[in-house]
């Protein structure tokens, strides 16, 4: 199952991880020194949800994102979910 939310089509980016040592300029040191640079991946927040619509009297189980989430609540869920060709 891909980690890609059907609705706002997030998918996981690529990035980094940097790790730093040392002691801060501010507090008395003498800087910080980039020690790592690790190759991550950042992933969607995605939930499991049942979202009833109303228009079809049941209930249909998704897998989306937290912001899709909002954005159902906001705009309507089927309205959303037929835009997208989901029902």
């Amino acid at each position: 199952m891909p980690r890609i939310c059907p609705i706002l089509d997030k998918r996981p980016t690529r990035g980094r991880k940097i790790i730093r040592k040392g002691k801060a300029k501010k507090k008395g040191g003498i800087g910080l020194h980039t020690t790592g640079n690790t190759p991550r991946l950042f992933l969607p927040n995605l939930r499991n949800k049942k979202v009833y619509v109303p228009e079809l009297a049941k209930k249909v189980s998704l897998r989306i994102s937290a912001r899709a989430l909002k954005t159902l609540m906001k705009k309507g869920t089927y309205t959303i979910l037929k835009e997208k060709g989901l029902i």
